[in-house]
C-alpha cells in the first residue's frame, strides 16, 4: 500500500496547514509503508500528481486530500474509474462540508492514525460532464453566482474572506435574484426563472447549508432542489429554510425531484458550482454515477441507515 498526502499551502487561509504537515510527518515517520508528502503549485495540480502516481505502479494507493473540499474535489476527480485509487478527507479547510455528511464520527478524520486504520466503501460521484466530477453538492443559480463573485472582490482593499462574501452578497442580490433555465429531468421540460437549483449527493456546503439533510453520498440517488423565482424581500426567508434543510415548508415555491440525470440550458452563460469549485456553462448535464470512486473512512465513522 502506498500512501500520498495531497496538501494544499493555502486551504483555509493557510491556517491549519503547518498542523496537518507536523501530523503526517510526525506519524508516516513511523511507517514502514512507503509515502509521499505533495505540495500543491496551482489549480488542478492535485488531479494531475494524484494520476500520475496512480499510473507509475500500478499498486494499491490511498490519496489523503489535506485542505478543504476544493483539494478533495480535485482528488475525488483524479481517483474516478481507478479502481486502485482511494480518497480520503484529512481536513485543513474552513467548511470542510463533505464529511458533515457523515452522521457519527466526522471527527475521526482530524485523526491521521485512525485514518491509516480505514476501511474502503464504494462513493457515488456526480458527473457534470467534460471529464469533471462532484462528490458532494452542485448548484446552479444565486447562490453560485455568489461564490463564483467572491475571487473578484477578496482582491479590493481591506475586503477579504466573509467581507467578500457580504459584498458578492449585496451585489448579485442588486443584479436580481433569478434566472431563466430550462430544466430537463425525468422525460419533463420546465422552462421559467429560478432562483437556484442545487444537486444533492452529500449534505452539506457552503459552511451553513444543509438542503436536503437526508442525502447520503453512497445510495445511488441524487436529491434535487428546484427552487423558483423569489422577490429580494422574500430571499431571507427562504435562505432559512433552504440553509436548515426545512424545503417541505415551501412547496409552492421549492420542487424536491430524485432524478438523473438532470439537465439545465440557458440563453446566456451560468456559473456551476461543483464542491465550490466554479464553472460556467450555458448547459450542464448533472448525471450520478453510482459507487463510482473508493473512499476510505476511519472505523466507527458511519453514514446511517
Amino acid at each position: 500500500m502506498r500512501h500520498l498526502f495531497i496538501l494544499n499551502p493555502i486551504a483555509g487561509g493557510g491556517r491549519q496547514i503547518a498542523r496537518a504537515r507536523a501530523e503526517i510527518e510526525r506519524v508516516m515517520g513511523n511507517q514502514t509503508e512507503p509515502w509521499e508528502l505533495y505540495e500543491t503549485q496551482r489549480p488542478e495540480d492535485a488531479i494531475r500528481k494524484v494520476r500520475e502516481a496512480a499510473d507509475k505502479h500500478g499498486s494499491p494507493l490511498r490519496v489523503y486530500a489535506c485542505g478543504g473540499d476544493g483539494t478533495l474535489n480535485e482528488c475525488i476527480n483524479a481517483a474516478v474509474g481507478q479502481p486502485h485509487v482511494a480518497v480520503t478527507h484529512f481536513p485543513a479547510g474552513t467548511g470542510n462540508d463533505f464529511i458533515k455528511s457523515f452522521s457519527h464520527g466526522k471527527e475521526h478524520f482530524f485523526q491521521l492514525e485512525r485514518l491509516l486504520d480505514a476501511q474502503e466503501m464504494a462513493m457515488d460521484v456526480i458527473d457534470v460532464g467534460g471529464g469533471r466530477y462532484g462528490i458532494n453538492i452542485c448548484s446552479v443559480g444565486f447562490d453560485a453566482r455568489i461564490g463564483g463573485d467572491v475571487h473578484r472582490y477578496s482582491a479590493w482593499p481591506l475586503v477579504g474572506g466573509k467581507g467578500a462574501y457580504v459584498v458578492s452578497l449585496v451585489a448579485n442580490t442588486i443584479k436580481g435574484i433569478a434566472q431563466e433555465l430550462e430544466v430537463e429531468a425525468g422525460g419533463r421540460i420546465h422552462r421559467r426563472k429560478y432562483t437556484l437549483i442545487c444537486l444533492c449527493n452529500g449534505r452539506s456546503y457552503g459552511g451553513v447549508f444543509t438542503p436536503v439533510p437526508e442525502a447520503k453520498p453512497h445510495d445511488g440517488q441524487m436529491e434535487a432542489l428546484l427552487v423558483n423565482k423569489v422577490s429580494r424581500f422574500t430571499v431571507a426567508q427562504l435562505v432559512r429554510k433552504y440553509a436548515k434543510g426545512r424545503f417541505r415548508e415551501l412547496p409552492r415555491v421549492i420542487t424536491h425531484i430524485q432524478e438523473s440525470p438532470v439537465t439545465i440550458r440557458a440563453d446566456r452563460e451560468f456559473v456551476v458550482n461543483v464542491d465550490g469549485e466554479i464553472l460556467r456553462r450555458r448547459e450542464v448535464t448533472f448525471t450520478l454515477l453510482p459507487g463510482a470512486v473508493k473512499f476510505f473512512v476511519p472505523k466507527g465513522t458511519g453514514l446511517g441507515a
